[in-house]
């Protein structure tokens, strides 16, 4: 049955990909995004957002303009927020206005104009680092690691005795470990989804996305992913620039299948009160990927820069533990890693992108943010 999908945020990398999903699935789809100049420069409607697409410019925060883009939905997905771990740490209440109050004031106009479902995008960052195992075989739900610093060697979390943990794929019932305004942010978003749906009659359902790459990201938006970071400094004849020594670990899904995992959560009749992890379910090292890009981009000439230096709220190894929304939602990510970054290299073939890298370290330097 065909419905009217209001998506929030709907204009950027991720929702322009769902757009064209719903669209294949028969839906009507609005957005409602504010463009902000940061992920759309010229904060222009972006060209390959689908013009079957009805777009409302506005901001989540504006009560009024949230009310005007619910009327005659049927179904919301809230894609709506700031995106960046390192940025949150000092644009404190950029982040928490957007995030926090922006899911706020969507869930107080949601009491006047209800909705049959609510899908909000959640994150892996919320796990802190993901889950590990002790040399007894034990699992560890709060591995942490010690007080970072210049020229470190031992990056990895420990025991209390001081020997190495070993990471498992991380599922939904490890508990949060907040290590990030970000990522504090996202779970306010994703209990306040839980809490304030079922109430007035609306079913709910929270994904946690891994690290999303693809075609359409915004390359010069320095705070967005680290495939599309990566990217931007090849174009520019630039390395990949990594921190710390490059073996931290990583599941890395393909945008398609995030925008079909999304359809399948509007979808499926026992997604409601769920919380699912969309990923690949495979681990990768970050130096793997950057030098597997370079090849996908025929820069193999492009040695990654190891910065040996960690970031403030940056965690070591999370990938995901994707069962639960196989075994209820049916879902699983198809794209082969490789094809993907074939994929996402042609595209980047006609693409100019500003690196803001450098300055984005610069800025986290400058205010103690990277030791």
């Amino acid at each position: 049955m065909a419905d009217t999908i209001l998506v929030t945020g709907g204009a950027g990398f991720i929702g322009r990909h769902l757009c064209r999903e719903l669209l294949r699935r028969g839906h009507e789809v609005r957005v409602l995004d504010a463009l902000i100049e940061q992920v759309h420069p010229g904060r222009e409607r972006p060209a390959d957002l689908p013009q079957e697409v009805e777009l409302v410019r506005g901001d989540v925060r504006d009560g009024e303009a949230v009310a005007a883009a619910l009327k005659g939905a049927d179904k919301v997905v809230h894609l709506a927020a700031e995106v960046g771990v390192g940025q949150s740490m000092y644009e404190v209440e950029r982040y928490t206005a957007t995030n926090d109050t922006g899911t706020a004031v969507l869930m107080e106009r949601l009491i006047d104009h209800p909705v049959a479902r609510i899908v909000t995008a959640s994150s892996m960052s919320i796990y802190g680092e993901g889950l590990y195992r002790d040399a007894e075989g034990n699992l560890v739900e709060d591995a942490a690691r010690g007080t970072l610093r210049d020229g470190q060697r031992a990056w990895d979390p420990v025991d209390g005795e001081g020997r190495p943990l070993e990471p498992v794929a991380t599922p939904e019932w490890k508990r949060p470990n907040l290590s990030s305004v970000y990522a504090l942010g996202k779970f306010v978003q994703e209990r306040m989804t839980h809490i304030m749906a079922p109430p007035y009659g609306i079913e709910a359902a929270c994904l946690r996305l891994f690290n999303v790459y693809g075609p359409g990201q915004a390359l010069s938006n320095p705070y967005t992913g680290v495939l599309a970071i990566f990217a931007s400094r090849l174009l520019n004849g630039q390395p990949p620039m990594i921190f710390e020594d490059g073996e931290q670990r990583r599941d890395f899904v393909h945008v398609a299948d995030v925008a079909r995992g999304f359809a399948e959560a509007l979808e499926h009749p026992d997604a409601p009160g769920g919380t699912f992890n969309i990923g690949s379910g495979q681990d990768r090292s970050i130096r793997e990927v950057a030098r597997s890009l370079a090849q996908a981009m025929g820069r193999n000439d492009m040695e990654a820069e190891i910065v040996g230096k960690a970031r403030t709220g940056d965690i070591r190894h999370c990938y995901g533990d994707t069962t639960l929304a196989r075994e209820v939602l049916g879902f699983e990510a198809r794209q082969d890693f490789g094809e993907g970054l074939a994929d996402l290299a042609e595209w980047l073939a006609d693409q100019d992108a500003e690196d803001r890298a450098e300055g984005a370290r610069a800025e986290l330097e400058a205010r103690g943010l990277v030791a």
